[in-house]
């Protein structure tokens, strides 16, 4: 029996085709988690320089990677969690879809409070926390529920595939501090490979 593999090339042909056909969100989460699940499934198809931790500077043990940024606003990554990476409570501002390549991490989900008038405070409540394997997708849903935590408590590196609806660099997000309810802004500035 001869299997058959799904490339990264065919993934981004496909998600780039139900970016650009403005589907609804049920049925871009519907069909594009489907592509993802197929992705991850062949780790392969991942080159390995972007499945393994970038090796030097202030985080060598992590690794974000670009694979693909479509004129569509389409964002396709490999992030790699090392042992004990740790990224505390952020959102995204777009919709996202995020499928583990190889071993598991930690995602604690949150849901924010209260009612979003200042711009400096967020009150959040541990909302679930989920023990995401290998093979698992998670996805990111703007406003009602994107704000996440996640932890690498392996021993090993995690590889993760995000895709976005928006290129991540430059778009103003938050972090969130659970202690005090203080919000900083930030922008994704660059991935290690570019």
């Amino acid at each position: 029996m001869v299997t058959v593999k799904y490339s990264l090339e065919e993934f981004t042909h496909d998600m780039n085709g139900l970016v650009d056909g403005n589907v609804d969100q049920e049925k871009l989460f519907d069909k594009g988690s489907g592509y993802l699940e197929r992705l991850i499934s062949n780790p392969e198809a991942v080159p390995e320089r972007y499945r393994s931790p970038v090796g030097a500077g202030p985080r060598a043990n992590h690794g974000s990677y670009l694979l693909h940024h479509g004129e569509n606003g389409l964002l396709i990554t490999a992030v790699v969690w090392g042992p004990g990476d740790h990224l505390g409570p952020h959102d995204h501002r777009t919709w996202g879809m995020i499928g583990i390549l190889g071993n598991s991490i930690t995602e604690t989900r949150f849901r924010r409070l209260d009612d979003r008038q200042r711009e400096d405070y967020a009150l959040l409540e541990k909302d679930r926390v989920n023990h995401v394997k290998s093979g698992d997708v998670s996805l990111l849903i703007p406003d009602v529920d994107e704000i996440h935590q996640m932890d690498n408590f392996t021993d090993r590196p995690t590889v993760e595939i995000h895709v976005y609806g928006t290129d991540l660099r430059g778009l103003e997000r938050s972090k969130f501090d659970l202690e005090t309810g203080k919000v900083t802004h930030f922008a994704t500035q660059r991935f290690n490979n570019c």
